[in-house]
């Protein structure tokens, strides 16, 4: 990626417009996360229900702590997972607006192993991480498909090629028993190995 690409990405995000960024999975739609306007666009350009939160990407395990509660079962899984293809669910910090975790307690969180993705957000700070796709559609693998899809003008697409990755684990750390969501790259053993092995 380009300086002048990571500049325009930066740019629009502070106007609060939405972007187009690649992460280790799929294609992403990007907005600051505390710009509650911009948070709604995405909604609306997704045709996501406001009932449905959007999951939230950052640049390292040590960012995930200004936005989410950690413990040391949290922060082993974290460490040991991520960078990659794991979202993980925890309780939120109040500093999150609830529009974007459609007024739950709990975060999905992840920190996308994509060198674009890692700049962007290491740059920036916390972003919306959905996929870039109409809600419940197909996610199109490059971006010419991804625009005639969303039927928006989106100001800025970091390009990475085509993008058609497993969808990330998705593990609940937020409750007592950790439970796994959907499954992904990352196998169920995998993650209990983690947890139990402490």
């Amino acid at each position: 990626m380009k300086k002048d690409d990571l500049l325009k990405a930066t740019n629009a995000l502070r106007k609060g417009q939405p972007i187009i960024y690649p992460t280790d999975t799929l294609y992403a739609l990007g907005v600051d996360i505390y710009n509650q306007s911009a948070v709604r666009k995405v909604f609306e350009i997704k045709k996501r229900p406001l009932t449905v939160p959007l999951p939230v990407a950052v640049h390292s395990v040590e960012a995930m702590e200004t936005i989410a509660c950690m413990n040391t079962i949290t922060k082993r899984v974290c460490e040991t997972f991520l960078p990659g293809s794991v979202t993980i669910i925890l309780r939120k910090k109040s500093t999150v607006p609830d529009i974007v975790t459609s007024g739950s307690h709990t975060i999905a969180v992840r920190v996308p192993n994509h060198p674009i993705a890692m700049r962007l957000l290491s740059e920036y700070g916390p972003l919306t991480v959905t996929s870039a796709n109409i809600h419940q559609k197909k996610t199109q693998g490059i971006i010419k498909d991804i625009l005639k899809q969303l039927k928006t003008d989106i100001p800025v697409c970091l390009h990475d090629g085509r993008l058609e990755g497993v969808p990330s684990t998705i593990v609940d750390l937020s409750i007592k028993k950790p439970k796994i969501i959907r499954k992904g790259s990352i196998t169920e053993k995998e993650i209990w190995d983690v947890i139990s092995h402490g």
